[in-house]
């Protein structure tokens, strides 16, 4: 006898049971559509324009910040510029000491505040600020006079004959009578007396000091007895001066222009002794290296022309 089978037979179907699958079988998949796939760029779109917004807001609100801060820092008006009308303008302010004036008040170096203004202003100018604060740093303050140098005085005119009686040199603090000098035998300028260093000689048979041309005056340096009147005349400079009192009551007044210090044997009488246009004057004595035989070696000239006339020396 056959033994029947467990199970449905082949070709019927189980009434009330649904089909069976195996755990093995893969679920059916979703079908690919065919051609390229479309992403939806709707909400990536959004995204990059709202970050596009930020992006563009924090700009302009930093843009605006930084302009406002430089414009509050700048001064406002051509009232800051330095000079004497911004002192006189904090001095009008009621109850203001001072500081008063701020932290922009001219102070003694105005003009690197100048200088500081007129850059920040035309700074500020570029970036679309305060285009007519550029103007700050040219503006004149109220009440400001431009100073003009005095114009050179005209030369004196040159005096009468008279002879000198005094003369003084203040730069180095001597003042001395002056007694008149002749030429010796062998034809060169005498000296004044040794016996008497703190007398001075003037050329008598020459111009008198103050009259055109050249005036000659000698002083001794030293003498056995020790310093006379002309010590220090090497130390004058140009600039200093030479007062000769005059028996008409008239003070000649001259500058000094140079000092030179010639040897004997190279001593330019020319330009010493030589005539001039205008009233001029020399003062001479010894200097240079000392033999006890043969004296110094050199001299000393002083060279000066008139400058002026007083009253008192």
């Amino acid at each position: 006898m056959a033994r029947r089978r467990s199970g449905t037979p082949r070709g019927t179907a189980t009434v009330g049971r649904a089909p069976t699958s195996s755990p093995y079988e893969r679920s059916p998949r979703r079908p690919v559509p065919h051609g390229p796939v479309r992403h939806r760029r709707g909400p990536r779109r959004s995204r990059r324009l709202r970050r596009l917004a930020r992006t563009v807001a924090v700009t302009l609100t930093l843009v605006v910040v930084g302009v406002w801060w430089a414009q509050d820092e700048e001064p406002a008006g051509p009232a800051l510029a330095a000079g004497p009308g911004a002192h006189g303008m904090a001095a009008a302010l009621p109850g203001s000491g001072g500081s008063a004036a701020g932290p922009h008040a001219a102070g003694p170096d105005t003009g690197k505040g100048s200088a500081s203004t007129s850059a920040s202003t035309s700074a500020s100018g570029k970036g679309g600020g305060d285009g007519g604060g550029g103007r700050v740093g040219t503006a004149k303050a109220p009440g400001a006079t431009t100073r003009t140098p005095p114009k050179p005085q005209p030369p004196p005119a040159p005096l009468a004959r008279s002879r000198p009686t005094a003369l003084a040199v203040p730069a180095i603090t001597i003042e001395a009578p002056v007694v008149g000098l002749g030429l010796d035998p062998a034809g060169a300028l005498s000296t004044p007396p040794v016996d008497n260093p703190r007398i001075v000689g003037w050329y008598a048979h020459g111009v008198t000091p103050g009259e055109r041309g050249t005036a000659v005056v000698v002083g001794h340096r030293d003498t056995r007895t020790g310093p006379a009147i002309f010590l220090n005349l090497n130390s004058l400079a140009p600039g200093n001066t030479v007062r000769v009192a005059r028996a008409d009551g008239r003070v000649a007044v001259f500058t000094v222009d140079r000092v030179r210090t010639y040897t004997k044997a190279e001593f330019p009488d020319a330009e010493v002794y030589g005539p001039s246009v205008r009233p001029e004057l020399r003062l001479l004595t010894c200097g240079g290296t000392f033999d006890r035989k043969a004296g110094y070696a050199s001299n000393i000239v002083v060279f000066a022309h008139l400058t002026g006339v007083d009253r008192q020396i």
